[in-house]
This record gives C-alpha cells, sequence and structure tokens, in this order.
C-alpha cells in the first residue's frame, strides 16, 4: 500500500454524519487493514513517526509472546500505548522447546499461524485495523510474515518498516559493519557448524543473530574461520542490561535470545 489509508476517524464535532448508502451486493464491505509494524531494536526512541501513529490508532495490537509472558515488541510499545484494552496477546506453541526442524514443531507451528490468520481474518473482515507488533523490521526474520503471507491476498496491507536488531546493535557497539566493497553476509545461529565456519570464512563481514544455547558453536566457528578477534558480543543491544563486549573476552558461553555476535569488515577505506 502507498500509506494513505488512515483508521477510521470520528466525525468532526458539530458536522453530522453523511447517510450511509444501502447495502448492495455489488459493492465490497469495507474490511479493516493489516498493518506490520516495525518497533525498532528496544529503545522506544528507534520507533519511527508511522510505526507511533498507527500504535495509536489501531483498533487491535497484535504481538507475539512466549505463554505466559509479554512479548519484547509490546514493551517497547509501552513508551506510546498503555491501553490494555487493544492488546492481543499470541503466545507461541513452542519457543526453544523443540528443534525448529522437528516435525512436531512445524506442525505445531503451522497450525498456530493458521488459527492466528483465522482470527485475525474474522476481525478485519469486521472492518477493524490489526496492527501486529514485530521486533526489529517485520520483513527481517519476523514472526509477522508468516501472518502476512496467509492474509496479504485478502485484506489491505500496510507494512511499516522498523530499525533493525543488527543496526541497533553495530551502532550502539559504535563498530562500523561495512566499508567500501565488504560484503555483509547475515547467518542464524541455528546453521550447522561446517556451514557457519564456511560462510563465515568467504565474507567479509558477519552478523550471526539468535544466539541462545547455540553461542558455543558460534565461537567455535569464528575461531576455526580466523574471526575470532574481530568478533563482537551485544546483548540487548538499545535495551536495558545492554552489554558489549569482545567475544574473546566474554567468559561463559551463556546468551539470551536477543544477543548477536558482529564481524566487522575491514574493507576499502579512502
Amino acid at each position: 500500500m502507498d500509506g494513505t489509508s488512515e483508521f477510521m476517524r470520528p466525525e468532526p464535532a458539530g458536522i453530522p454524519s453523511a447517510p450511509k448508502p444501502a447495502a448492495s451486493a455489488e459493492k465490497p464491505a469495507v474490511t479493516g487493514t493489516l498493518y506490520g509494524v516495525g518497533m525498532g531494536p528496544g529503545d522506544p526512541d528507534y520507533l519511527t513517526v508511522r510505526a507511533v501513529r498507527v500504535l495509536e490508532r489501531a483498533h487491535h495490537l497484535v504481538h507475539f509472546c512466549k505463554a505466559g509472558k509479554r512479548g519484547n515488541a509490546r514493551t517497547i510499545a509501552d513508551a506510546v500505548v498503555q491501553d490494555a484494552a487493544r492488546e492481543w496477546p499470541l503466545p507461541y506453541p513452542y519457543t526453544t522447546e523443540l528443534h525448529p526442524e522437528d516435525p512436531a514443531y512445524v506442525a505445531a507451528l503451522a497450525g498456530f499461524y493458521d488459527e492466528a490468520a483465522e482470527r485475525l481474518a474474522a476481525v478485519l473482515e469486521a472492518g477493524r485495523d490489526v496492527a501486529i507488533l514485530s521486533e526489529g523490521d517485520p520483513f527481517f526474520y519476523g514472526s509477522f510474515m508468516h501472518l502476512w503471507r496467509r492474509l496479504k491476498d485478502r485484506f489491505p496491507v500496510e507494512v511499516v518498516p522498523g530499525v533493525t536488531g543488527m543496526s541497533g546493535c553495530w551502532t550502539r557497539a559504535g563498530t562500523p559493519i561495512t566499508w567500501g566493497d565488504d560484503v555483509l553476509t547475515v547467518l542464524p545461529a541455528t546453521l550447522p557448524h561446517a556451514t557457519l565456519v564456511e560462510r563465515l570464512a568467504r565474507t567479509d563481514a558477519a552478523v550471526v543473530m539468535k544466539l541462545g544455547r547455540h553461542l558455543p558453536k558460534v565461537r567455535a566457528a569464528l575461531t576455526e574461520a580466523g574471526l575470532i578477534g574481530r568478533a563482537v558480543y551485544v546483548e540487548r543491544g538499545t535495551m536495558a542490561g545492554e552489554t558489549v563486549t569482545p567475544l574473546s573476552e566474554k567468559p561463559d558461553d551463556s546468551a539470551p535470545y536477543f544477543s548477536m555476535v558482529l564481524v566487522p569488515g575491514e574493507g576499502r577505506r579512502p
């Protein structure tokens, strides 16, 4: 969408509403709009103006979360809205309990997204706008994409881009990530060790995301690829509890989901 469509607004005081035309079989019903809202890397100061406008006016604020916990994207939104009546949590059936390639995990997630899409469709068909909150950018490893794929051909959609988590991390680390003709490779830590080594050895700069329990494997792959000396570990970048340190100086292998390793490039500089 071009971003010109807006949420339903009340009529100005003193101006009566225009009479509504009779329902017609030929005229399609007006549906709500599905918004994928990039919430940025964590600090609400990095929210875009467009994101704030959508957050303030959408009928429903949908956020993914772990069962019994609040999603990080919804926590970021606290700086803008505190209206619990509009909050719509979508707890995942699994997070780290099963391997992503486990058939049970795949089946459960597919059913989860199918069911969530139909619930959202019912609300959209009623003419209400739905904003799905996404950490970073909605189209960059975002869970929003799974709902977007199921709903994009049925309803109007607007994706509001956001500052990615990796951008927030290399900025807060004070680490320019690419110079000149450097090639940047983004890798999920869930890849096998051998694949990580191969990709790291062939690139100029890298970002390794989704660390969690995979940090020991990532550390070993960086060492084998000869990059451990350039690797920077960032935990909760731009958020409370932020940690930035050379990976070689990190004494343990614990890492939360919101952490990553940066390998800055050393390319051409004038």
